[in-house]
Parts: structure tokens; C-alpha cells; sequence
């Protein structure tokens, strides 16, 4: 007994052919052609053999069918294959002695690939019909090694991606230990972020993967900090004026590491972190740095991580200040203590603050045992 399917270089392949005839001699010469070679299933009417292809679709490799049936003739049976967009994924073979023109023209027009007057020659039906089922089950083959190459591609640039994004974490984090901060500000940041897009209005119009995007450039925002010398970094005391324009320029640098990386210029992330680096200490009234920017100048995502970055600072410990409650650093923020914000931001900041307390609630990420 032939099986209904095969495996042909890791590919499965159907091995079923369907002879659909109302005339039980008809079907046993047919079967007695091509039982060698596959496994037969039978049919006596159109509707039984509708049933056993919706039935079986996977393992039906070619269907023989005849025009004049009982119940539910040929004609209908492939109209009704059509509609299901079947003809384009199994042969069917018109076996009739009804071979009229208008039949033959009914028949391709509406998806037969041959169709084979009766009485069939047993050596020219099997020749037909193995040369089409050849031909379809190497276009499965061909299809499946397509999709495993399909398959290996996108796990090779899942890996790849998820290298990049193991990489700017690390440098984010490398330079955040070096000003006496931990790695976990910059994961706070990324996550604050995207909580704030995901959760409230300023989200609105951004795709899932622009929010992930935007997060994980966020990621990036003080990588300028990396051209700051270690003695203004990480001065316990305030920094003097001349010191603080100093530590003002991390922005700048930050945009000209960024276009430096010639694989950073050719992702999507770039136009984000790029602008986020440049744009995260602007304020709203325009007395932020660098460039003073005012009011909608400033992108929403550099809005976001200023915000963000301003209410991480406030309630972690730094080496210049200790740590603040949650509550006084929403009243700190709220009444323009850290520089003015937009109406909107602060509106929707307020919204979701109870839930961005959430993230310091494990000890790996707590404000009040770890530094950040």
C-alpha cells in the first residue's frame, strides 16, 4: 500500500491521486494505471469527491475527473474548487467522453491543466499525468527549501539584531558605570519610555516597532558622556559654571558618536538616537541646551526621555545627592523645579506615574539600595 504522502528532502509531498467517476469500471481501469505508483482514493459523484479534497487537501497530489455525475457533475465540482483557490494547488485532469469544444473551453478557463478523452490509452494518461504531479511536487520541494532558507534568514537576523541591541545596551551601560551610575538607569529609561508610548496619547499615530525603536534609542541618550573627563563626571559637589558647560556638550558629543557608526547611520534607530542624544535636555520654554529649543521643536521621543531621565535622577542616588520619595519627586517635576515641561507630557506623565513606580519594585532596579 502506497502512502498518502511522501518525504522528499525533508520536504513532505503529497502521493494521493483522486479518481472522481460514477462508473466503477471507469475507476478501476484508472486505479489498476496508477496504484503502482501512488496511493488511489475513489470517488463516485462530485459532491463525495468535493468532501474527500476538503477533507485531505494536503495529501491529494492530482484529482481524475469525470463531467457527467450524479449528485454533482465535473463543471460544478471545479467551480467550486475555484472559489476555494484549490486549482492552483492541485492538478486536476478532465477524464471524459463529454470532450466537446464548449466543454474543453469550460474546463481550462476554469483551471484544469489537461483534460484526457475517454477511452484512455494507459500509457498516455500515465504519462500526462506523472509529468504535471512531478512538476507540482518539485514546486513543493522548491517551496519548502524556500522557506527553510525563508526560515534560517530571519533567525540569522534575529541574531543579529539581537547582537546590536546586546551592544548598545552594553556601551549605554558601560558609560553609565562610568559616572558612578548603574546599568539599570539606562534599562529604566528605555522602559519608561516605552510605557509612556504604549500607555498614553503620545503614542498616538507610532507603530509597535517605532516604539520599540524609540525605547531602545533611549537607551542611547547619554552616550556623549563618554567625552566628559572623569573629574566633572563624577564630582560629588555642584559643578562650576565653567564645569557645567562642560558637562553640557555630552549632547553634542553624543550626536557626532552616533554619526560616526557607520552601521547606526543605516538603521532606522539612527534618526532616534541621534535626536534623542542632541535634543534630551531641551525644556519646553526654550531654556534647555543645546540648542534651546521651545514647544513642539522639541520631537515627542526627546521630550519623553527628558522627562524620564529627570524623574530616574530625582529618585535614585547620585554621587552628588541622595535619593528622593516618589512624591517629592512628582511634585519637583510637576512644578517646574527641573525645568518646564509641555502641559500634554506632564498630563500624561501624571496619568501613568503609578505605574512607572512598578519598575524599582524588584531588587535588581530599587532605587534605595542601588545607585543610578
Amino acid at each position: 500500500m502506497k502512502p498518502s504522502s511522501l518525504f522528499v528532502h525533508g520536504t513532505e509531498v503529497p502521493n494521493t491521486l483522486l479518481i472522481i467517476d460514477d462508473a466503477e469500471v471507469n475507476r478501476a481501469v484508472l486505479d489498476s494505471i496508477f496504484s503502482p505508483t501512488y496511493a488511489v482514493e475513489q470517488a463516485s459523484n462530485g459532491q463525495e469527491g468535493l468532501e474527500l479534497i476538503l477533507r485531505r487537501r494536503e495529501c491529494i497530489c492530482a484529482v481524475l475527473l469525470d463531467v457527467v455525475m450524479p449528485v454533482m457533475d465535473g463543471i460544478e465540482l471545479l467551480r467550486r474548487l475555484a472559489e476555494n483557490s484549490l486549482l492552483s494547488q492541485i492538478p486536476v485532469f478532465l477524464i471524459t467522453a463529454e470532450a466537446s469544444s464548449e466543454v474543453t473551453r469550460l474546463a481550462y478557463d476554469l483551471g484544469v491543466v489537461d483534460v484526457i478523452s475517454k477511452p484512455v490509452i494507459p500509457y498516455v494518461v500515465e504519462r500526462r499525468v506523472n509529468s504535471v504531479v512531478e512538476l507540482y511536487q518539485a514546486r513543493k520541494r522548491l517551496g519548502g527549501v524556500v522557506e527553510h532558507q525563508q526560515s534560517r534568514l530571519l533567525e540569522q537576523a534575529r541574531q543579529i539584531v539581537d547582537l546590536s541591541i546586546g551592544m548598545i545596551e552594553a556601551l549605554s551601560t558601560a558609560i553609565e558605570f562610568r559616572s558612578g551610575e548603574s546599568g539599570s538607569h539606562v534599562r529604566r529609561i528605555r522602559d519608561i519610555t516605552a510605557l509612556l508610548l504604549r500607555k498614553t496619547e503620545l503614542g498616538d499615530g507610532l507603530s509597535g516597532e517605532q516604539i520599540d525603536q524609540i525605547a531602545l534609542a533611549a537607551v542611547m541618550h547619554d552616550v556623549g558622556k563618554i567625552a566628559i573627563p572623569d573629574a566633572i563626571l563624577n564630582k560629588p559637589g555642584r559643578l562650576t559654571p565653567e564645569e557645567f558647560e562642560i558637562m553640557k556638550t555630552h549632547t553634542v558629543q553624543g550626536g557626532i558618536l552616533l554619526a560616526k557608526i557607520p552601521q547606526m547611520r543605516s538603521q532606522p534607530i539612527y534618526e532616534y538616537a541621534y535626536d534623542i542624544a542632541l535634543h534630551h535636555h531641551e525644556r519646553w520654554d526654550g531654556r534647555g541646551y543645546p540648542e534651546g529649543l521651545k514647544g513642539d521643536e522639541i520631537s515627542v521621543w526627546a521630550q519623553i526621555v527628558s522627562i524620564a531621565d529627570v524623574y530616574d535622577a530625582l529618585i535614585s542616588a547620585r554621587v552628588y545627592k541622595g535619593a528622593f520619595s516618589f512624591e517629592e519627586a512628582v511634585q519637583m517635576i510637576a512644578s517646574g523645579q527641573c525645568g518646564v515641561f509641555s502641559p500634554r507630557l506632564l498630563r500624561c506623565f501624571l496619568s501613568v506615574e503609578g505605574q512607572l513606580r512598578a519598575l524599582y519594585e524588584s531588587p535588581a532596579s530599587s532605587h534605595s539600595t542601588e545607585p543610578s
